[in-house]
């Protein structure tokens, strides 16, 4: 017998596997730390990461959550002790989004006070849940560790992706002049819409000789890489002088191609990586400050919006995996702990 009260719908993952293994199942409820708020969570987002973890080669880091879901947007249900409320006012019933540290798949999550936001104007539970992953992800490889400026050139590879297409708005706001890689003639046809200046089919064209060409040999000064080692050596090929490669994902593999390192030298290259998911909470709330700050701005106005791909009901969770794991989709795809609409 379960407890409303106590209990919650929560997905487990039954073994390391295909979209199979998960099912949703009834769990105890998480309770606030200090520092830390409870969020009834009304929707979640799906994420690579949730996909590398499922098949067991993203391993949580250690005191995070073992459920899967790194991004929630609900309704604050409790606060912890040891919560600052500035500058958010965390109260309970506050309309919020937030990085989880995982346990996001659930119908309760616990998550770290720095890392909560609040909803856009406008934004309902399925467009909040759809930003925080991308959002921190991108503002701080892309804009924080790549420092990119008005007026530069920037490659997002998988660019119809959630965070492709993050990327290219924000560069674009920004002023900054995207490039973008994709599978589909469909697809760089979206990313063009949101903004992409030119969308490089890798299918049909090599990138780093379709980069020279739109840059008259000049290559970007910056390149967002989720493929990693299949991309290394054409990726520092497609740079300018003191361009920036940062790889945040590898799944093109983990091992780099042969590279002449040469290059590295004598164009001032940078090649950095980052994983956020490990970054403690003081990091994570720095990096919500500057959304809120420089960003959010953009989401309240309408300049920037996520894109929706497939809403699926918890109960689905199978599927929207199922989804996320053949990339036909562009965009997010979400969760829905919450009615969804008839025909949706």
């Amino acid at each position: 017998m379960t407890d409303r009260q106590t209990d919650m719908l929560a997905v487990l993952a039954n073994g390391a596997g295909g979209p199979e293994v998960l099912s949703v199942q009834t769990i105890e409820r998480p309770v606030p730390g200090p520092g830390q708020v409870l969020v009834r969570v009304m929707a979640a987002g799906v994420n690579r990461p949730d996909v590398m973890q499922r098949k067991g080669l993203y391993p949580p880091p250690p005191e995070a959550s073992p459920l899967l879901g790194l991004e929630i947007a609900g309704e604050v249900a409790a606060v912890g002790p040891q919560v600052d409320n500035a500058p958010h006012d965390l109260r309970v019933g506050m309309q919020v989004c937030a990085l989880s540290n995982g346990g996001g798949y659930a119908e309760y999550c616990v998550v770290p006070a720095g890392q909560c936001l609040p909803w856009p104007a406008g934004f309902d539970a399925i467009a909040a849940a759809a930003l925080p992953e991308t959002f921190f992800t991108v503002w701080s490889n892309l804009f924080t560790t790549a420092g990119l400026q008005a007026g530069e050139r920037v490659l997002i590879h998988g660019g119809s992706s959630g965070i492709g297409t993050v990327a290219i708005q924000l560069a674009r706001a920004f002023g900054a002049i995207p490039y973008v890689t994709v599978g589909t003639e469909d697809k760089g046809a979206l990313c063009v819409s949101l903004g992409a200046e030119a969308a490089i089919n890798y299918r049909t064209e090599d990138f780093a000789e379709r980069i020279a060409a739109l840059t008259d040999g000049k290559g970007v000064n910056v390149i967002l890489d989720m493929i990693g080692g299949s991309y290394f050596s054409r990726n520092l090929s497609s740079l300018a002088v003191e361009g920036r490669l940062v790889i945040i994902a590898l799944q093109g593999g983990a091992k780099a191609e042969a590279a002449p390192l040469a290059g590295i030298m004598t164009r001032r290259l940078v090649v950095t990586g980052s994983t956020l998911r490990p970054r403690p909470a003081a990091f994570k709330a720095a990096i919500a400050a500057g959304l809120r700050d420089k960003v959010w701005p953009l989401l309240d106005a309408g300049t920037v919006k996520p894109l929706i791909a497939a809403v699926f009901p918890l109960s689905d969770v199978a599927a929207a995996h199922t989804l996320m794991d053949s990339g036909s989709h562009a965009g997010k795809i979400i969760l829905s702990m919450l009615p969804l609409p008839e025909g949706a």
